[in-house]
């Protein structure tokens, strides 16, 4: 019967758990058995104990196989049902995009041609739309760009004018200063005769 006692019981588990491991490994190795032992406690905590040779995956399908129970919930069938409505969804839009491309329409029936028309009517005209969009866009920064090209160009005409100002103020100046140059020479000259005679004439 139970332990009561949770001290002596979990002594007990832990010898026990340690023993039927050691017995699922030796029943592998002497008889090439292929073993899985999962054991969860009273905390939760899992143990297993898988044979080298296999896996659990293979394990459970083999036991499915073997017992035809199972072991799959309803959780995981519908997500299996899920898998195969999408699956399916996947090809019917395969299918689609190839009649949009042009691809195997043979086998369309007058109604279903008719709605592949409309389709492709409203994707041109959501085309041309878009198209239509991208050249007012483009016109807008064209502009832009001319007008942007026309401010610097003046900014560029107004540098100019001021440094050829600026050169002309510069010659200006400098041939003002040659011109004013002579008058402003402090030297004098006097015209003193080389002949000794000149200076018993004068």
């Amino acid at each position: 019967k139970r332990i009561e006692n949770s001290s002596n019981r979990q002594v007990t588990y832990s010898k026990r758990r340690n023993g039927i491991m050691k017995k699922a490994k030796e029943i592998t190795v002497l008889c090439d058995a292929k073993v899985s032992l999962i054991i969860f406690g009273t905390s939760g905590k899992m143990h297993e104990y898988i044979s080298p040779s296999t896996n659990l995956t293979e394990m459970l399908d083999a036991y499915q196989r073997s017992t035809g129970k199972k072991l799959w919930d309803a959780k995981h069938e519908n997500l299996s049902n899920e898998i195969d409505r999408v699956k399916k969804e996947n090809d019917s839009m395969q299918i689609e995009l190839r009649h949009l491309k042009g691809e195997d329409i043979s086998s369309l029936n007058y109604k279903e041609l008719m709605v592949l028309e409309d389709a492709l009517e409203n994707g041109l005209a959501s085309l041309r739309d878009k198209q239509s969009e991208i050249v007012k866009m483009m016109r807008k920064n064209g502009q832009m760009l001319e007008e942007e090209n026309k401010e610097l160009q003046y900014i560029w005409h107004q540098q100019e004018m001021a440094t050829m100002k600026g050169a002309v103020a510069e010659r200006d100046d400098v041939y003002q200063r040659v011109r004013d140059y002579p008058s402003q020479m402090p030297f004098a000259f006097r015209v003193q005769p080389m002949q000794p005679n000149l200076h018993e004439r004068i």
